[in-house]
């Protein structure tokens, strides 16, 4: 895979050629072809899909559901009547919490990991104190791995529902999904799976994986802002109630009553986004046409590279496991007398965007007794200069800071 070729589908790097991107698990860069999607959906496109009969609105309408079906083959679905389009991940997630949470009675478990996004904790938490199950947690071991003994001893009889992400988006750990739901539908609990920092890096197949949902958030792979997913199984979906209600999600509406339109409308109230939706199908298109083994291969190569880069900086120490497969392109660290915010600013003058803070995950902090890092994300079009860049900045911040080496 050519970086300079793949950088010139991005505008972003045409217009900023020296830009060192590297905050790639909150937020992708953006090909033409996604942005010209978007484009032409308003320019030729433009009318509310699934309500109009003129030609317009047909036209929009096939937009929406020929990109539902690009989707479904994407991750494996069984059909496109599993996929919901929501605004993102957290959406998604809070869809799942509150609709097929109302199936949750006292006593029955909620069984989630430390490592876990705010967005896949809260909305567990709200449904806890809501219908008086109990929130549990399985731990992580100091380098961020899970393992099925720990997973097995937090389950139980009264486990209803699981939810794990795939990816963590502190550590970079890969948690063993299809094991964990295979354990979680032993107990007779269904399983979640987040997938926001999977899908964009890993292949995720829903079957292969057997996970019950899936959610992601298409602006962590390509895609515009404002569109994400959940994928449910079929006969799971037709048995929850709807999560919104107005428009669009009904099939018949009396005075005092109303019915709900068959999947996936069900859960889509509104006015959908349908532009987000062309611009989701453009991104995977754009990922197929790569394909995923010359992604992995480009991004394993990245990691190793920014592993050894990062471990060779004095005074610097990254979380989690210390080989570099293991962290997917995402590498928290710390480094010694120096807040992770005054890291930012300096390495932002010096033209490298990370993160700080806490991620979002600040369980996992707890849990780690660290309460913020910086953390660099990479993806494919990152290239062998960001990493030096990164690594030269690193080394100037002490110094830079007033200490003296």
């Amino acid at each position: 895979m050519n970086s300079t070729n793949i950088r010139n589908d991005f505008p972003i790097f045409l217009e900023k050629p020296s830009l060192v991107y590297l905050d790639n698990a909150a937020t992708s860069q953006k090909p033409s072809g996604v942005i010209e999607a978007v484009s032409r959906f308003y320019k030729r496109q433009n009318a509310n899909p699934l309500r109009g009969l003129y030609d317009l609105a047909q036209e929009a309408t096939e937009v929406l559901e020929e990109s539902r079906e690009i989707v479904a083959g994407f991750i494996g679905a069984e059909s496109p009547k599993e996929i919901i389009f929501t605004r993102n991940a957290t959406e998604s997630l809070n869809l799942v919490a509150y609709s097929y949470g109302t199936f949750l009675k006292e006593g029955d478990e909620i069984l989630i990991s430390v490592m876990e996004h705010h967005s896949n904790i809260i909305p567990w938490q709200q449904l806890s104190a809501r219908s008086g199950a109990v929130l549990k947690y399985v731990e992580c071991s100091g380098d961020g791995q899970i393992t099925e003994e720990a997973f097995r001893v937090a389950l139980s009889p009264r486990t209803k529902i699981v939810s794990m992400t795939q990816i963590s988006n502190v550590l970079g750990t890969q948690n063993d999904i299809r094991t964990f739901a295979r354990l979680a539908h032993e107990a007779g609990a269904v399983f979640v799976c987040d997938g926001a920092q999977s899908v964009p890096h890993i292949p995720v197949n829903v079957q292969d994986l057997d996970v019950d949902f899936l959610v992601f958030s298409g602006h962590k792979m390509l895609a515009p802002m404002g569109i994400g997913v959940l994928y449910g199984k079929k006969e799971l979906l037709e048995k929850m109630p709807p999560f919104l209600t107005g428009g669009e999600m009904i099939e018949y509406v009396t005075r005092s009553e109303a019915t709900w339109a068959e999947l996936p409308h069900k859960f889509e109230a509104g006015t959908v986004n349908a532009a987000g939706a062309a611009g989701l199908r453009a991104a995977i298109e754009y990922y197929q046409a790569l394909g995923f083994d010359a992604i992995t291969e480009r991004e394993e190569y990245l990691s190793e590279l920014a592993f050894d880069a990062l471990s060779a900086v004095p005074h610097l120490h990254i979380l989690g496991s210390n080989e570099a497969k293991e962290h997917n392109g995402i590498f928290s660290f710390t480094l010694d007398g120096v807040h992770p915010h005054d890291i930012a600013e300096i390495l932002n003058a010096d033209g490298v965007c990370i993160r700080a803070g806490h991620h979002c995950a600040q369980v996992l902090m707890q849990h780690l007794n660290t309460p913020s890092t910086v953390r660099a994300s990479l993806a494919f079009y990152n290239r062998k200069e960001d990493i030096e860049q990164l690594a030269e900045s690193l080394k100037s911040v002490r110094r830079r800071m007033g200490y003296v080496e």
